[in-house]
């Protein structure tokens, strides 16, 4: 007898054939079950270090604005025509020299009349005081009489007051001659001029000629929150730093295209007061700029530091994770059970965060496979070392 085929057979036979042949498939299925069990998937590997351990300075960062130090309108102080424009528009020009000329010539001789009027003078004042001497003299002797003596010595006071005025005028001239020549007050960069050669100025009120502008050096000027305002006096009242001492602190400056903070200076002013409206400081740097790269008007990126954290605690960006609660760390355990831990990050230094407070020197932070992990998972951690980049261009 064979079950091969259970449908030739009859009877008791064919339901024995049909029970065994279901036994057999029950038990197979049976043995495919036990091969498909589940099997729970090894703890992911992830990349663990400890943080960087590091001197860091700390900076006020903030945007600010150039300006000159010295920023001066040119104008005809005397009446005229203009003679000669005597420098090309928009170049660097050194203190005194000459940029204008209106019309000396009428201003030369009101200069002369004055000298020669002065002259006059000069010489009647000596007429005067030989007469003076005389009539003393005579009135000693009294051959003349006292009176004479007195309109003697009236006439000689009159001398010196008539002298002294011509002195005056002549000086008045000599002011007047020489701002037929407008000089350079400073060394700086002129603007375009705004009046042509011909042109009458100085006719009813001065006349603005130009502009010239120092570049060298420049000012910065920027504000700080009342925040960073209390951590500075904070920090300089633990050092014991006067306000003079505040003021010379380090000014860093970079432009918008540059990289990092190419341009020193040190602080200038600072505000008495706090603008109540804004609740920041004024605060001013100058910075030095000889080679001319920064220009009045531009919006720079500024920063101070005034404090240094000889041991803190560095991680990359990359490992920080947030949600309502704040920033957070994911650190493995000594049994290698990932834990969230909450901290407090500070600035970012040479592209890597500090960390102000939550992480401790010896633990192991996951900085790669974030998304891999949940807090309480157990990991398979891969000991690694957090690369420091390269710092950037101070």
């Amino acid at each position: 007898m064979t079950c091969a085929n259970p449908a030739r057979l009859t009877g008791p036979w064919r339901r024995l054939c049909l029970t065994l042949t279901a036994t057999m498939a029950v038990v197979a299925l049976a043995g495919c079950e036990d091969k498909n069990a589940y099997v729970a998937p090894p703890p992911p590997k992830v990349d663990i270090a400890t943080p960087i351990q590091r001197p860091v300075t700390r900076y006020v960062e903030a945007t600010g604005n150039t300006a000159p130090i010295k920023s001066v309108d040119l104008v005809a102080r005397v009446q005229g025509f203009l003679q000669t424009i005597d420098y090309t528009d928009g170049t660097f020009v050194k203190q005194g020299t000459q940029l204008f000329t209106i019309e000396p010539e009428t201003y030369k001789l009101k200069l002369e009349q004055a000298q020669a009027a002065e002259a006059g003078a000069q010489a009647s004042l000596r007429q005067a005081e030989a007469d003076f001497k005389r009539q003393a003299d005579l009135v000693q002797r009294q051959a003349v009489s006292q009176a004479t003596l007195e309109t003697s010595t009236s006439t000689r006071d009159n001398a010196q007051a008539n002298l002294q005025q011509a002195q005056a005028n002549t000086r008045i001239a000599e002011l007047n001659y020489s701002y037929t020549k407008v000089s350079a007050p400073f060394d700086g960069v002129v603007s375009a001029h705004l009046v042509s050669v011909g042109e009458l100025v100085g006719a009813s009120s001065p006349t603005q000629l130009a502009t010239i502008v120092a570049m060298d050096p420049i000012w910065v000027n920027f504000t700080v929150n009342e925040q960073d305002v209390l951590r500075i006096r904070a920090e300089a009242q633990r050092r014991g730093l006067t306000v003079a001492e505040l003021r010379q602190l380090p000014v860093q400056v970079g432009l918008q295209t540059e990289t990092g903070y190419p341009h020193e200076g040190h602080l200038d002013y600072v505000s008495p007061t706090l603008n109540t409206s804004t609740g920041t400081l004024a605060v001013r740097g100058v910075i030095p700029n000889d080679k001319r790269v920064l220009l009045p008007g531009y919006f720079v990126r500024v920063r101070v530091p005034f404090d240094q954290d000889k041991d803190a605690l560095l991680v990359p960006d990359t490992a920080l994770g947030s949600d309502q609660g704040g920033r957070y760390l994911l650190v493995a355990n000594k049994d290698n059970v990932v834990e969230q831990r909450k901290v407090q990050i500070g600035p970012t230094d040479n592209g890597l965060r500090v960390i102000e407070s939550g992480l401790q020197p010896d633990d192991r932070v996951v900085i790669s496979g974030l998304l891999r992990v949940i807090p309480g998972q157990k990991i398979d951690p891969q000991e690694t070392k957090i690369e420091q980049p390269q710092a950037s261009a101070k």
